[in-house]
């Protein structure tokens, strides 16, 4: 393992990391704020809008082999240059044409992210030691909300000027600087494919691996399932409950997403000083504000927000350093992500749906709240059960 993190092509290295993360939900985020404007012009029924909005996330589940076999086979340095080829690719088909070219773009922008999802730990797992680790990692995950925020914030006014299919194009600016800063950091490599050393085929700690790799999957489904659940309906939860109209309603859901980015950054300071255990059950602790708190006292929403906000951020930074951490070589935490982020993002992908039909049914949000408490009790048991086994610091 090297330490590019002490030269100053280390420095440039993390930044490209945080350019890079700006690309893996910005392009995503763009669409809701001109959906309107997408529907009217294009004729897309509430359903067709639906499913727009979730194929990204289903990419996320069901591409996660493929990524990780690029990731192996092509090298991470090139699989990063075809995940930031592939965005512009995406941006620039899903702005162009109707409705048809609109979900083929949306489809290249999911795999193309998703490839991104899979490899970025393992370049931060590689390049950087278990003392710069989180740091890096806390720079991405931060740098991923930041994205989503800049590109919600920016969107709808563009669009107002210039077009819906400008504003939502608009995001592959992104992707040519990332592009550029990461040429300029790992030279070459960005052009060339490069397959991984095969793992280690000691047998040591297979079956041990095999539960960590189980309980982390159970953390991340529980994390994946209350972030989208909570990020699709929280507006209108906040509508219904406490009658806020929905400008406000929205606003107010914002804090659920930028309060993310002291989640980010805090949980690796956190793990210097405390075991990740401990980070790891406070995190669940302030998760579980979330549905309680709306429960038993909505008219605290904001309080509630801010504490899943810093849950859910520092939540899939922990998960995503244990899975650096607990690896045994980079093929072996490349198959981990895949099958963690596989399987966690199949349950973010369903909970929208879920939620929202349980909702219509009874009338009220108190059913969809209770099944985002048991999410949240899963991610608590998962990461009880995972990070113990993760060195502190």
């Amino acid at each position: 393992m090297s330490d590019l993190a002490r030269t100053p092509r280390g420095w440039l290295l993390m930044l490209a990391i945080g350019l890079i993360a700006l690309n893996m939900r910005g392009p995503l985020v763009a669409v809701a704020p001109v959906v309107a404007q997408m529907r009217d012009d294009l004729g897309f029924t509430p359903v067709e809008l639906g499913f727009l909005t979730g194929i990204p996330v289903l990419c996320f589940a069901l591409a996660a082999p493929l990524a990780s076999l690029a990731g192996r086979k092509l090298g991470p340095e090139f699989a990063i240059t075809l995940t930031l080829l592939g965005v512009l690719l995406g941006v620039v088909v899903r702005s162009a044409g109707g409705g048809a070219l609109v979900m083929l773009g949306t489809v290249i922008l999911g795999v193309a992210i998703t490839i991104g999802n899979i490899v970025v730990p393992l370049i931060i797992r590689r390049d950087f030691t278990p003392a710069r680790q989180g740091a890096a990692m806390g720079t991405y995950t931060a740098a991923l909300n930041i994205g989503s925020f800049l590109t919600s914030v920016v969107s709808a006014p563009l669009a107002e000027l210039l077009g819906w299919r400008v504003a939502i194009a608009a995001s592959g600016l992104f992707a040519l600087a990332a592009a550029a800063v990461w040429a300029i950091a790992v030279g070459w490599r960005a052009f060339i494919p490069a397959a991984v050393p095969v793992a280690d085929p000691r047998p040591a700690g297979k079956l041990t691996s095999r539960w960590i790799t189980a309980a982390l999957t159970f953390a991340f489904a529980g994390q994946a399932f209350s972030y989208y659940g909570l990020t699709a309906w929280l507006p209108s939860l906040l509508a219904d409950e406490l009658g806020m109209a929905p400008a406000a309603a929205g606003a107010g859901s914002s804090l659920f997403q930028i309060l993310a980015i002291v989640g980010g950054l805090g949980v690796p300071l956190a793990a210097r000083f405390a075991s990740t255990t401990a980070v790891g059950l406070a995190l669940g602790l302030l998760w579980l504000t979330v549905p309680v708190g709306l429960l038993l006292a909505p008219e605290l929403w904001w309080l509630w927000c801010s504490f899943g906000g810093v849950a859910q951020g520092g939540g899939i930074t922990l998960i995503f350093l244990a899975v650096i951490r607990l690896a045994r070589d980079q093929t072996s935490a490349a198959r981990m992500s895949a099958v963690v982020q596989g399987t966690g993002y199949s349950f973010g992908a369903v909970a929208p749906t879920l939620l929202g039909y349980v909702h219509g049914v009874s009338g009220a949000w108190t059913g969809p709240l209770l099944m985002i408490l048991c999410s949240v009790v899963a991610f608590i048991l998962g990461t009880a059960l995972s990070l113990r086994r993760v060195p502190k610091g």
